[in-house]
């Protein structure tokens, strides 16, 4: 941590700031916590994240859990992207706790990321994990990157998604997953 906050001082001093005014001061220590929580998802294995709540179940219709709630760090300028992770699996078999697969998303996102990884990654996990016969995971994310610098586009949301097994093979399936997450009860 000493070593993020003599840089964050270091940071400070070359934009022009001075990191011994007063509300400086404490500023390189909250950068150096904020950064170890930000980037926790490195220190976490996401077969130890599924693995504590995997079941085996005879359960073989869709389980979809939306509107997971993210917040990440671009790894290209370090800035936030937030937004929605909606994620599908149909089982064979084994059928994983609702709370890990939030769980999964916090994981990765809590990593210097781009979104079109982040999509790929949860989806990998769980069909690495419980084997099932199809895994679908959508990811819409605001990017402040794009919002506070450079093209400056307040309302532009980027959407991506990983379509594996019975997802990607059948387009019904396809078709009612996306259904579900568009059109779906809170």
């Amino acid at each position: 941590m000493s070593r993020i906050e003599g840089l964050v001082e270091s940071l400070l001093k070359e934009i022009g700031e001075d990191p011994t005014r007063d509300g400086l001061q404490r500023t390189p220590s909250r950068v150096a916590r904020a950064m170890d929580f930000l980037t926790s998802g490195y220190q976490q294995d996401p077969k130890v994240v599924l693995n504590e709540a995997v079941f085996e179940d005879s359960c073989n219709e869709m389980v979809v859990v939306k509107d997971i709630d993210f917040y990440s760090m671009c790894e290209h300028h370090m800035l936030p992207f937030f937004g929605k992770a909606h994620v599908a699996y149909i089982p064979a078999g084994r059928i994983v706790g609702l709370s890990k697969i939030a769980r999964l998303v916090e994981m990765y996102s809590r990593r210097l990321q781009v979104q079109e990884r982040l999509t790929q990654e949860v989806a990998a996990s769980i069909n690495k994990v419980l084997k099932p016969k199809g895994v679908a995971v959508v990811v819409e994310g605001q990017h402040l990157c794009m919002m506070m610098r450079g093209v400056q586009k307040q309302n532009s949301v980027a959407i991506t998604s990983a379509m594996l097994g019975g997802f990607e093979a059948d387009p019904k399936t396809r078709s009612e997953f996306l259904g579900l997450i568009r059109h779906g009860h809170r």
